[in-house]
């Protein structure tokens, strides 16, 4: 099991500086997303027209989406209870239909909660923009250590029954394509036993890539497999690539053979 610490651990907690309102036109139906730090990395990914979305693990945007592009805010963690509300009415106001609710809760290195706060946290902080936004839950980890991962989403699902929940939020790290389509069908299984519509895989990645690609070729193989399971999954609805940023998915500011493998329209 490698560790989900990672080398961008200081740039996912993003700032809570609000953006101003700005209504968008939705760009495409496609799933998939554009994890970003730095927003002037996401124009790259949406020349094709198949990067339909983009989250930077905040609540804010910090800048402008290229046009079309929707902004998915997420609740981080407790760190960011203070600028909640502020920033959740600006990013709805500014056309989000969906809120992401905590990064990694299962993991002491990340938002760090236990299940039973994670729910009381998340129904005082999210529910009640339910009637506003299609929510998604705490994303965790692929650690199949019990009181991680899909255990800890199971005991969190437990105790926020009445969270308005619609979505199962996961993220991936591993070796092969296979065992990668082994626990996305978990991770939709898992979902259906909650009445869950939807599975996003809002981080995913070789872990041999978490500090940057080490061979282009292997992960382009990687994911020129693994996408068009993805696509033909109905109940995954969205996932992201990690991510948009120098020795990923790009190189300088352009796309790399990774990039543009995650941005083919054939794929």
């Amino acid at each position: 099991m490698v560790s989900f610490t990672k080398l961008f651990t200081a740039g996912l907690l993003a700032t809570s500086t609000l953006a101003v309102p700005v209504k968008v036109q939705k760009r495409s139906t496609s799933k998939r997303g554009a994890a970003y730090n730095d927003i002037s990395t996401v124009s790259a990914l949406t020349n094709t027209g198949t990067v339909a979305w983009a989250y930077n693990w905040a609540m804010s945007l910090s800048g402008d989406l290229p046009s079309g592009i929707d902004f998915v805010p997420m609740l981080w963690g407790a760190k960011d209870f203070g600028g909640w509300v502020a920033a959740i009415e600006t990013a709805l106001s500014s056309g989000s239909e969906y809120i992401l609710g905590f990064n990694e809760p299962d993991m002491p290195s990340q938002a760090c909660m236990s299940s039973s706060d994670a729910a009381s946290y998340y129904q005082s902080y999210i529910t009640p923009y339910a009637g506003q936004a299609k929510l998604i839950s705490p994303a965790v980890t692929s650690s199949t250590t019990d009181g991680q991962g899909l255990s800890w989403f199971k005991s969190f699902m437990d105790q926020c029954t009445s969270c308005g929940i619609t979505g199962l939020a996961v993220h991936w790290y591993g070796s092969t394509a296979d065992e990668f389509k082994s626990f996305v069908q978990e991770a939709i299984d898992t979902a259906s036993s909650y009445s869950l519509s939807e599975v996003w895989i809002t981080e995913f990645a070789l872990s041999a890539d978490i500090n940057g690609v080490v061979d282009e070729a292997t992960t382009v193989a990687f994911l020129n497999d693994v996408i068009p399971y993805l696509d033909g999954q109905p109940s995954v609805t969205r996932y992201s690539y990690f991510m948009a940023a120098e020795n990923y998915l790009l190189s300088g500011s352009a796309l790399n053979s990774v990039g543009s493998a995650y941005c083919s329209t054939s794929a």
